[in-house]
């Protein structure tokens, strides 16, 4: 807490954007801006994020009611900081990175990169695609085929069904149709642009595959670089990607920018595996270590792959999992053995 406490008191506020820093002749706000900010810090640091919890928060935790001066703003007012100073929160941001580097925390030149999966506000009954869209009118279908069968019976035999009863599914059955028409519309938006999805609450979240086998999440890809010695941020960026397949030569680029080495080497999983991207590296001056995606399915077969053959060189040979030389056939001989 003493460096987040000395960090904001170095920062300018004006140069960073901050609202009330300096009086103005009507007066100034109840707290200054740099309070705000270490308290942002803190619940950052510290995994809290609702604008409650942090009120509580300096209200009881000695180590904050430190930072803070004793000072315990009110939920709306941490709240109103952290939407209105958005701007001056990412330019303190790279405040701390120019004092990482600065500090020559970076200057191993080693990042990891990697993605996380974010959710949205966005439900997952809001979120729709073709396939969705075509499951659930089926649905519906079927519902008002069973509704339709219910009321011819009551009109057969109006002992079975009340009027009451048929009322209601009359209602039922309109309710459908008007559903129906809505997922007609949906269906055209979608078929007219471009895009797979289309979610109705945060038009810019997607549904995304989670590590959980069969779920998914309807969110954001955030992708992170992380320097590997010191595990400081060294950039971010938030995708709408499912994949992280097409992410490495950009967020690769920032890191390098951002750390400001002159050529860094970048670690990720096999999920950023791209000949394109790999390339876009490096030619941007950045090692890539990317391992490459298993493609065949020898492996899960229990079979040798051709990860497993070691190539000698020195003889042009290769060599077997036993320690053996392969035998050498050309394609002409292959083709005669098996005429």
């Amino acid at each position: 807490m003493r460096v987040v406490d000395v960090f904001v008191d170095e920062l300018k506020p004006l140069r960073l954007g901050l609202d009330g820093a300096e009086p103005a002749a009507t007066g100034r706000p109840s707290y200054h801006p740099a309070v705000l900010l270490k308290i942002y810090i803190y619940g950052y640091l510290n995994q809290v994020q609702s604008s409650r919890r942090l009120e509580r928060e300096a209200q009881r935790n000695v180590e904050l009611m430190w930072l803070t001066g004793r000072l315990a703003p009110d939920f709306k007012t941490i709240a109103d900081f952290r939407k209105d100073h958005g701007d001056a929160i990412r330019k303190m941001r790279r405040e701390f990175v120019l004092l990482c580097r600065r500090l020559k925390l970076f200057a191993d030149g080693v990042v990891a990169i990697d993605g996380s999966k974010f959710k949205a506000v966005n439900n997952r009954d809001k979120n729709f695609t073709s396939h969705k869209i075509q499951v659930r009118m089926q649905q519906l279908e079927h519902s008002i085929n069973r509704y339709l069968a219910k009321l011819d019976r009551a009109d057969r035999d109006p002992a079975v069904v009340l009027p009451e009863r048929a009322a209601r599914l009359k209602e039922k059955i309109a309710k459908i149709k008007e559903q129906m028409r809505g997922l007609g519309e949906i269906e055209q938006q979608l078929q007219s642009t471009q895009e797979r999805q289309i979610s109705m609450t945060d038009p810019d979240a997607r549904s995304m595959a989670t590590s959980r086998l069969g779920s998914a999440v309807v969110g954001y890809n955030v992708q992170t670089a992380v320097d590997a010695k010191h595990h400081l941020i060294v950039a971010h960026e938030v995708t709408n990607s499912a994949t992280d397949r097409g992410q490495l030569a950009a967020m690769a680029k920032a890191a390098k920018a951002a750390a400001g080495h002159p050529r860094p080497i970048v670690l990720a999983d096999r999920g950023y595996f791209e000949g394109y991207q790999i390339l876009e590296c490096e030619r941007a001056g950045i090692a890539a270590m990317v391992p490459k995606p298993l493609t065949s399915g020898g492996k899960f077969e229990g079979r040798f792959d051709k990860r497993d053959f070691i190539y000698d060189s020195r003889h042009d040979v290769y060599r077997c999992p036993a320690g053996q030389q392969a035998i050498y056939r050309s394609q002409e001989l292959i083709a005669e053995m098996r005429a």
